[in-house]
């Protein structure tokens, strides 16, 4: 079998496709319906738009070259999906072309993402995240530091914000729970959870709270979790506790933040 190319190269291979699919997903808002998959049990899995399958396409095409022997786990069934391989399965690489489809990119509500991820041995070594909406693309290698750029734009050095009073909220926190971080002085967003996971790092954001609405955040929904890492943003439980670092690890909560204060905040105001 020939030797997969490492993670800087993933993100090197993927830079330019990820902001191709997510100028297919900009260009396509507000103009594609929602044709459901068949066979899913919630509104939210079943939704699909011709903007995913093609941001999906963006994202692999360039992959085929150099990763058709990793394990490919994609959200939707596309062409080029059957052509990966699976023979190193120790390496996996996870997809989400569009995330948030239902209640962010068709009903507008919010930050929604387009997502890749490499993963070794259960553990994501790179991840990419672009918020077409914003026009932001953020990366990073495992050790190697995040870094932002404006879609099609060469990427700096990225960090966490250290300024703005505003957390980004997944689709399962409660009403409740909204309303106690408010009353603590924080504006709050809804957003998906490729979103939530990479928040610090979002202009005027300061951290970030997911609550998953299933047994378990998924693999997908972690992807942004290792740049927040890298820019040494606080990546924890509701709890308190570091944030698995295992995609296969259970996890039902995510809290992100900038600092030990607002993360202190989100954690007092989930368990008050």
């Amino acid at each position: 079998m020939d030797v997969m190319p490492t993670p800087s190269e993933f993100v090197r291979t993927l830079s330019p496709a990820l902001d191709q699919a997510a100028a297919i997903a900009a260009a396509l808002q507000g103009r594609v319906p929602n044709v459901p998959k068949p066979g899913e049990s919630t509104a939210v899995k079943a939704a699909l738009t011709i903007a995913d399958t093609a941001a999906q396409e963006a994202l692999l095409v360039p992959l085929l070259a150099g990763f058709r022997a990793a394990r490919l786990e994609a959200e939707e069934e596309t062409h080029s999906v059957e052509l990966f391989t699976g023979a190193a399965a120790d390496h996996r690489i996870v997809v989400d072309p569009i995330d948030g489809t239902l209640h962010f990119y068709l009903a507008g509500r919010g930050y929604y993402a387009v997502m890749a991820g490499f993963a070794i041995d259960g553990r994501y070594e790179a991840a990419l995240v672009a918020l077409p909406r914003e026009g932001l693309r953020f990366e990073a290698v495992r050790g190697g530091g995040p870094r932002r750029a404006t879609l099609g734009e060469t990427s700096e050095p990225a960090r966490c914000t250290d300024g703005g009073h505003t957390l980004l909220l997944s689709d399962g926190v409660p009403d409740a729970i909204e309303a106690r971080l408010r009353a603590d002085g924080f504006a709050t967003e809804r957003a998906c959870g490729g979103a939530v996971a990479l928040a610090p790092l979002v202009p005027g954001v300061r951290g970030g709270l997911r609550i998953a609405k299933y047994a378990t955040i998924s693999a997908r929904g972690r992807i942004g979790a290792l740049i927040a890492r890298e820019a040494g943003a606080l990546v924890e439980t509701a709890s308190g506790e570091p944030f698995p670092d295992s995609l296969d690890a259970p996890a039902t909560s995510l809290v992100v933040a900038s600092d030990r204060e607002t993360a202190t905040a989100i954690q007092a105001a989930l368990r008050a």
